[in-house]
């Protein structure tokens, strides 16, 4: 592109590359974290055993309810017995049910407080309520946002990884392929992974054998078996695992080194990914980041060569 003058202007993708840098979030003025937030962090030990994963997931689901339960009314919730949950709240730090229920109480009565906005969703038709809860889900990552120094962390790691391999699995294909389309742009050599099995197997062993460190993963409910098969593969080669999922508790989840946990939109009879999809555009902004200098040569290649071939419409 140039300007009247015959000086180059930088394409949409350049100038956002240029504009849109993520900074730390420790200066600004602190955000609380979201209800669903709180308890993923409160849940977050691998060693749960997966009975106590179902106790932390239903609480996670039905906080509001749940936080006021007996504990002989959430083990019949849950399905689990009364010493279950007794050893899940040892399990997570408390001294008993009584001192995890307090805390949870605590963070539910934060959700009732916001009760009215809520309130108004009653007279949504089934369209209008899964926009809202799509909009609850993009609410919940902005307030996860507050502090990006995670996602820049990890956006400087996936950038180094060369090859960077990105690896999403039946549903989750959709996912892995926008990002790796994306990640193209700015990074020399990233491989796509979308099927599984011994296809996938072979894929994460010769990124590692070339030298690749980092797999990003993506992976949406219904959770594949494969999906797990292949992250424990990747691990088993030296291979470290960012991943990208709904729920930061389960065995998918316990094979990754870092976890970025998005709530997805389920009112519909197939599921939406609207926090998905922006928690995997602000891991792509912290790989511009990482290496600006980079990013600028390529896709200023890139839009060179995009002109010579006239891939797109002039708009």
């Amino acid at each position: 592109m140039e300007d009247k003058g015959g000086a180059s202007l930088p394409s949409p993708q350049q100038a956002r590359a240029q504009a849109s840098a993520i900074t730390s979030g420790k200066s600004a003025p602190e955000v609380e974290a979201s209800p669903t937030s709180q308890l993923r962090t409160l849940f977050d030990h691998p060693r749960l055993s997966p009975g106590q994963r179902r106790i932390a997931q239903y609480l996670i689901e039905h906080i509001t309810e749940a936080a006021f339960l007996s504990i002989t009314d959430l083990a019949e919730r849950v399905g689990v017995s009364q010493p279950s949950v007794t050893r899940f709240a040892a399990a997570v730090g408390f001294s008993g049910y009584p001192a995890l229920r307090e805390k949870l109480q605590s963070i539910a009565l934060g959700t009732l407080a916001k009760g009215p906005e809520a309130a108004e969703e009653n007279g949504a038709n089934e369209l209008q309520s899964a926009v809202d809860a799509e909009i609850e889900n993009l609410e919940n990552l902005r307030r996860d946002f507050a502090d990006p120094d995670q996602v820049i962390d990890v956006g400087r790691k996936l950038s180094q990884s060369t090859p960077l391999t990105i690896l999403g699995l039946r549903i989750s294909a959709s996912l892995a392929e926008y990002f790796a389309y994306a990640a193209r742009r700015i990074h020399p050599d990233v491989r796509l992974v979308t099927r599984g099995g011994s296809v996938a197997y072979d894929a994460l062993l010769q990124s590692r054998e070339a030298g690749g460190t980092w797999v990003l993963a993506f992976s949406m409910p219904r959770h594949a078996q494969e999906t797990l098969t292949a992250l424990r593969v990747a691990r088993s080669a030296g291979l470290k695992v960012a991943l990208v999922t709904d729920l930061a508790l389960g065995p998918v989840a316990d094979t990754a080194d870092v976890v970025f946990a998005t709530g997805t939109g389920s009112r519909l009879v197939f599921d939406s990914y609207a926090a998905p999809g922006v928690m995997a555009s602000a891991l792509l902004q912290a790989m511009t980041d990482a290496d600006p200098e980079r990013t600028q040569a390529r896709l200023e290649d890139y839009e060179q060569i995009s002109d010579q071939h006239q891939f797109f419409l002039r708009d």
